[in-house]
């Protein structure tokens, strides 16, 4: 039992850390919700928003609070095809929040294992792999993300493939910096000298002393990731209209705000707004409380 209650301490340690912060658990707490809303987005969604069948022109830019012909309450209002705003909002964050964790999980992968092989072999395949890397964040990610996707084109495997393109060096250069400070200790040495072989070395014994970082970072980046898709749908190159996420929604609106109708790009851009600040949240309390040099 004591056993137990040793594994289980600095994770319950670290989770108490955690709630020391009222503003990061009100920020957990609402990316849970905004996480639930979109996951169960058809279920919770008064309109499908995508189903022609469910749509009425007649129904464009109502207000928010008005009804439809056939009595469906828009609470934020319709666009201008008649879809509903709430609707469009749930079915929104499903794409921007798959996009953001898909395009941060390929991204991390492939930092994760270019950072060790840098860290751990050095020499010419450390300078190589590093210049690439400064080269690489040298440039605005903006500007790499537009370049790419005026050759590839619209579609959620293209953005996913342009923010992957633009995140891979920021865990590239973590990993290898903290698997620098790693490398020379004991427990790795030892690992060698029992001559086991190099992939367990790395990823068994070395890559779990690298995560705390590498954490912090791939939280970020999710939030970067989502305004950064955002930021491309909106000017036209990120989600075709098909597959329309709340930076296309934004742009969808942005035409109709000098006539009053400002429902249309508002919320969206409040949702956009509060998923982007509640990973922040979140992710600056983990910097806190992995990193206990930076705890107050």
């Amino acid at each position: 039992m004591s056993a137990a209650a040793d594994v289980k301490s600095p994770f319950t340690r670290l989770a108490a850390d955690f709630a020391e912060s009222r503003l990061a658990l009100f920020g957990l707490a609402v990316f849970m919700l905004v996480l639930i809303v979109a996951i169960g987005a058809p279920l919770v969604s008064p309109q499908n928003p995508y189903d022609l069948a469910q749509l009425d022109i007649m129904n464009s830019k109502v207000a928010p609070g008005g009804t439809s012909l056939d009595g469906l309450t828009f609470w934020l209002g319709s666009d201008d095809q008649g879809r509903d705003m709430l609707s469009a909002i749930f079915y929104g964050l499903r794409i921007s929040l798959g996009v953001g964790a898909l395009s941060t999980i390929c991204a991390l992968a492939i930092g994760l294992v270019v950072g060790l092989a840098a860290a751990w072999f050095g020499g010419w395949i450390e300078t190589v792999i590093m210049r690439l890397v400064d080269i690489q964040l040298s440039f605005p990610s903006i500007l790499i993300a537009l370049v790419l996707l005026a050759v590839l084109g619209q579609g959620v495997d293209k953005i996913v493939i342009a923010l992957v393109t633009v995140q891979w060096a920021y865990y590239a250069r973590t990993v290898r910096g903290a698997a620098l400070v790693e490398r020379n200790k004991e427990y790795v040495e030892a690992a060698a000298c029992l001559a086991l072989s190099t992939p367990r070395i790395l990823f068994r014994h070395l890559l779990p002393n690298c995560l705390p970082p590498l954490i912090v970072v791939a939280t970020v980046q999710v939030a970067h990731a989502i305004a950064l898709e955002a930021t491309l749908s909106f000017l036209g190159l990120g989600m075709p209209i098909t597959s329309p996420s709340l930076g296309l929604l934004i742009a969808n609106g942005f035409t109709h705000l000098m006539s009053g109708k400002y429902w249309i790009s508002l919320y969206p851009g409040i949702a956009l707004l509060i998923t982007i600040v509640s990973i922040n949240l979140v992710g600056d309390q983990l910097r806190d409380v992995l990193n206990p040099r930076l705890q107050k």
